[in-house]
């Protein structure tokens, strides 16, 4: 009589076992159907599937399970294509994958707003250098966010790279936020070179008295806001993303912990031309319709805050999960929670911005006749792009040893379970 399939694999299982034992539930067939062996490399490691089964902590490499998180894993061995389709499937970073992705389209329509205020100059103006780099620095962080929870199950090494990567784009952010906030809530923001235009007598006069009142309100922070904030920001954010990538090979522990706090330093630095503006009064008249756009700034800074907060302690509590282990592991952990406080973080940050820009837009010293358009000190290519562009190149550099020393480490190692979940998922198929 012959055998079921599943005599079969049990058979299978007890000779193998006699040379190295096999974990059962791995081994457990998923039906009664007979299962053909494709050719293919990828579809013979499947079974026939067209995604491998999603596995528990147990049966994954050490290295890429997070605590409390017990199943829902990929195996670090997917194919590109395998990855994005794993983004429609319920794995334990489907929800950090959509937390960051979906972000982009909202963050990019409330981006477009300050384009459209009257008065606003053209897109491409170098009035909206900063603004321009401040959506780089988010889209590349909401994008490599996403892409690294998607394509980290390819390898041991890829997953590191992904996540080296991600931590780069964050200080990239930073820096991007620095060089907005400067242009747009730096105390001087928006304030007209005296001479410059053919201005009437009373915005002659507004525009005189606001920088005399700016300059005398802040000379003990003038050096630091014209020549040291940015050279500062950038190099936090080298710092960062240094530490950042450390825990990633030491510092295991403690490294949620770490990071977090990490990230506080160039918070710190970014924010001074806000915390200035908090603590002293406004560069704009009261009576001023600048004055009014510019009244929601305490309000929109205090959530960016507040938000932020509430994604460290997400992020270094790992509650729900530590309170029911296995509970969370699709959906709800902290980790999805932590990318959702970030982005509303960052919309409360651009809602911020865009209030600046639109009080900048509306300041009287900017009603100038057609034939005179106002001269805004400033941003240039070289003081934005070309700033972004220095650090990027530089945080690149330190991705790219990383990820050579990642790859010295972990090429070995990923080979080897490769070769071990082959011959176990080979038994599964037969």
């Amino acid at each position: 009589m012959a055998m079921t399939t599943k005599e079969q694999v049990l058979l299978r299982t007890e000779q193998v076992e006699r040379v190295q034992p096999l974990n059962r539930d791995l081994l457990e067939p998923t039906n009664h159907q007979t299962v053909r062996p494709s050719p293919h490399p990828i579809m013979f490691l499947n079974c026939g599937q067209l995604l491998p089964p999603l596995l528990r902590h147990a049966d994954v490499p050490a290295r890429i399970t997070e605590s409390f998180i017990l199943s829902g894993y990929r195996f670090p061995n997917y194919s590109l294509a395998q990855c994005l389709l794993s983004a429609f499937r319920p794995t334990n970073e489907t929800g950090n994958f959509w937390t960051h992705f979906l972000p982009v389209f909202i963050f990019a329509f409330y981006f477009l707003e300050p384009f459209g205020l009257e008065g606003a100059p053209p897109t491409g103006d170098p009035f909206f250098y900063p603004l321009w780099n401040y959506f780089t620095g988010v889209l590349c962080l909401l994008m490599a966010s996403s892409m690294a929870h998607l394509l980290n199950s390819m390898s041991l090494v890829i997953r590191e790279v992904c996540f080296f990567v991600d931590y780069g784009t964050i200080s990239a952010y930073t820096v991007g936020s620095s060089l907005a906030y400067y242009y747009y809530i730096h105390p001087r923001a928006g304030i007209l070179e005296l001479g410059i235009g053919r201005h009437n007598n009373t915005h002659q006069d507004t525009s005189s008295s606001s920088s005399s009142s700016l300059s005398s309100a802040m000379p003990e922070f003038s050096v630091f806001f014209e020549t040291l904030y940015i050279p500062s920001s950038c190099l936090v954010a080298i710092i960062c993303v240094l530490a950042c990538c450390n825990t990633r090979q030491r510092w295991r522990t403690y490294r949620y912990i770490i990071r977090t706090l990490v990230f506080l330093l160039p918070f710190l630095v970014a924010s001074t031309p806000i915390f200035y503006r908090l603590l002293h009064s406004s560069p704009y008249l009261p009576t001023s319709s600048s004055f009014s756009s510019s009244a929601s700034m305490a309000q929109f800074f205090c959530r960016h805050c507040f938000w932020l907060v509430v994604s460290a302690l997400f992020n270094i509590s790992k509650i729900p999960e530590r309170l029911s282990p296995g509970r969370f592991d699709i959906w709800g952990h902290s980790h999805q929670w932590f990318h959702v406080c970030t982005f509303l973080s960052i919309l409360d940050e651009l809602h911020m911005i865009n209030g600046e820009v639109r009080a900048i837009l509306l300041h009287p010293v900017l009603v100038v006749p057609p034939a005179t358009p106002p001269h805004l000190p400033g941003p240039t290519l070289a003081s934005t792009y070309g700033v972004m562009l220095v650090l990027q190149a530089s945080i690149a550099s330190i991705i790219a040893w990383f990820s050579w020393c990642a790859n010295s480490i972990y090429k070995p190692q990923g080979d080897q379970l490769e070769k071990e979940f082959l011959t176990k998922r080979h038994l599964k198929c037969h």
